[in-house]
């Protein structure tokens, strides 16, 4: 299905009857990844995925976007399909815009669940610093006015190697849009959240390491942390039937 938000094609997927229950997928991901939830759940609530843009079957923006983009993307399609205050449940990406929502006010959830979630500056990392600048100085030195136009192909060689995977296989546009994101620091909003919060973290996240899981927990007042062990950052698909035990017991 297709709902139009903002001037974008924006396809999502729904089952189930029962509480509304939003669902934010990750970084460079789509409906797809949910469909373990989806099916878990149905049972007892109602479900709707989304594609962000730029993402699975959803029109590719025009322009790069920011968590703000986001965050006023999913009210208007909150509105759009009727649902007021659903449920928020988000993986990686989804949980920034999750944080932004509830930290600003704009949803007012009575549950919400993050899963390996993004949102929070890394901590100072020496090696991953120096790559960035180094790359930053390339980039600066090759996109000269007088060099530009002779330099792509090096540009991209300096994308390829200084770049993380997501970056590197992602349009010009969500490019740009993921620098937008990451550089959004989400630490001011995320003691704001009144939502009753479960965390499902992977023991093993190194993109988003579980020590920023435990700084969730002591700063949003009503929340708990539930560590799946060996696993990474998609806890939730790596190990489905303890990930979808943890979300029944938390959700209605």
């Amino acid at each position: 299905m297709y709902t139009e938000v903002n001037g974008l094609n924006i396809h999502y997927v729904e089952a189930g009857e029962g509480p509304d229950i939003l669902l934010l997928h990750g970084w460079g991901a789509s409906t797809d990844s949910w469909r373990g939830v989806i099916e878990a759940l149905s049972h007892s609530c109602h479900l709707i995925a989304l594609d962000f843009p730029g993402c699975g079957k959803s029109s590719l923006p025009e322009r790069p976007l920011t968590t703000d983009d986001y965050v006023d993307l999913v009210i208007k399609f909150c509105k759009a399909q009727g649902l007021n205050n659903p449920i928020l449940i988000g993986h990686s990406h989804g949980c920034r815009v999750i944080m932004k929502l509830l930290g600003t006010g704009l949803m007012s959830p009575e549950k919400v669940v993050l899963i390996d979630g993004a949102g929070l500056k890394p901590k100072f990392n020496l090696k991953k610093s120096v790559k960035q600048c180094t790359y930053k100085t390339v980039r600066r030195v090759l996109t000269l006015p007088g060099l530009k136009k002779h330099t792509v192909g090096l540009l991209n060689k300096a994308r390829g190697h200084f770049g993380s995977a997501d970056y590197n296989s992602a349009p010009e546009v969500m490019r740009k849009t993921l620098v937008n994101l990451v550089n959004d620091d989400m630490t001011p909003y995320i003691g704001k959240i009144k939502a009753s919060t479960l965390l499902i973290w992977g023991e093993n996240d190194t993109a988003t390491p579980l020590y920023m899981a435990k700084i969730l927990e002591k700063t949003i007042s009503d929340c708990g942390l539930c560590v799946i062990k060996n696993t990474g950052h998609w806890s939730f698909v790596e190990r489905p039937l303890e990930a979808h035990a943890i979300l029944n017991s938390f959700l209605p």
